[in-house]
């Protein structure tokens, strides 16, 4: 669905849910910030409880809700549920639009009722969804923007960049079971050459997860592990020095490690799926290797040979993925969203 943009009479005032960026935060959602602030005529607030609840704002803009309702304890998460509720009836009697990113397609598992409940809520009162694919369905009666998900070219560009190692393949990101590195370790057992190795990099989400990579990396000499939370240096360290870049999610949609990794210039083997067809197509030959089924030491080996092949200083084709044209493309969102909410139709 499709609305007229309005003409910018006043100033936009967004409201983030986020809160003001730290070492840890997600590049995308402080160059996210960067970027719409830097239009003309707008203003971004990152989050916190005061602010969202007590500010007069245009837009509210969400990208992973669940963070709203959740807590490290029962009473906290009872706590935010509560404010998150205010948060939200606020928006409604405030005829505040809401823009969500829809960075994944279903809600999270392991929720309570509650929060499922909430989120849905979120969901009903949502004004206008940002989808980063065209793979992403469209909301049906609802208002759209496709906006793809920005490159980090230039978050990375102020570290030094290692040249690559031939034979070496890497992982890298937070570990979760449903990313598959187990599966990856098992099939690297089956690459030939001692001169080929395996680094895999990232903070696991439990112990049990830590002792089992540890078990299975045991068992070969040329596989690594970095089992930590990587910093930016660290992350660069690990791509970089990498000939292959394998995320072997068993769940893939939306992902910013394939786009990290593309951006410090490694060609990735990733599940085939629409999404990634597209973005091979779009980066250009080489650079987006897929496998079907499960993960094999053939594709390993594959995706290896195909690595090989690109020059030293060749780079993937990231020019529909600028932030200025993201920033720009988010704030016609948000002044749609506006629009539609004062002629009453959100």
């Amino acid at each position: 669905m499709t609305d007229a943009v309005p003409e910018p009479a006043r100033r936009l005032v967004v409201q983030q849910s986020f809160p003001r960026p730290r070492p840890t935060t997600n590049p995308y959602l402080v160059m996210l910030r960067d970027a719409v602030g830097a239009v003309p005529g707008v203003e971004v607030r990152t989050f916190d409880w005061k602010g969202a609840l007590l500010g007069r704002y245009d837009v509210f803009h969400v990208h992973w809700p669940e963070i709203l309702v959740s807590g490290q304890s029962p009473l906290k998460a009872l706590v935010r549920q509560g404010l998150t509720v205010a948060l939200v009836v606020k928006l409604w009697a405030t005829r505040t639009a809401i823009v969500r990113t829809e960075h994944n397609l279903e809600l999270p598992t392991g929720i309570s009722r509650r929060e499922r409940a909430l989120l849905r809520w979120i969901e009903r009162r949502t004004t206008l969804w940002v989808r980063l694919n065209a793979e992403t369905p469209e909301r049906t009666g609802a208002l759209g923007a496709l906006i793809p998900h920005g490159h980090y070219v230039d978050w990375f560009s102020r570290w030094p960049w290692p040249d690559r190692e031939a034979g070496r393949v890497s992982y890298f990101g937070f570990i979760r079971r449903y990313k598959g590195v187990d599966g990856l370790l098992r099939a690297f057992r089956g690459v030939r050459g001692d001169d080929r190795r395996l680094h895999a990099a990232g903070k696991p989400s439990s112990p049990d997860l830590a002792r089992g990579l540890e078990e299975l990396a045991a068992d070969d000499p040329r596989v690594s592990l970095d089992l930590r939370f990587l910093d930016d240096e660290a992350l660069i360290e690990t791509v970089r020095r990498a000939e292959l870049v394998v995320l072997p999610y068993r769940e893939m949609h939306n992902s910013g490690g394939v786009l990290t990794a593309l951006s410090l210039g490694r060609p990735v083997l990733v599940p085939a799926n629409e999404v990634n067809a597209r973005l091979a197509d779009e980066v250009g030959a080489g650079w987006v290797q897929q496998y079907a089924d499960d993960l094999d030491a053939a594709d390993v080996e594959r995706a290896l040979d195909a690595a090989s092949q690109l020059a030293d200083d060749d780079v993937p084709d990231l020019s529909a993925r600028d932030w200025d044209r993201a920033g720009e493309a988010h704030v016609e969102a948000y002044r749609r969203a506006v629009a539609a909410v004062r002629r009453g139709r959100a």
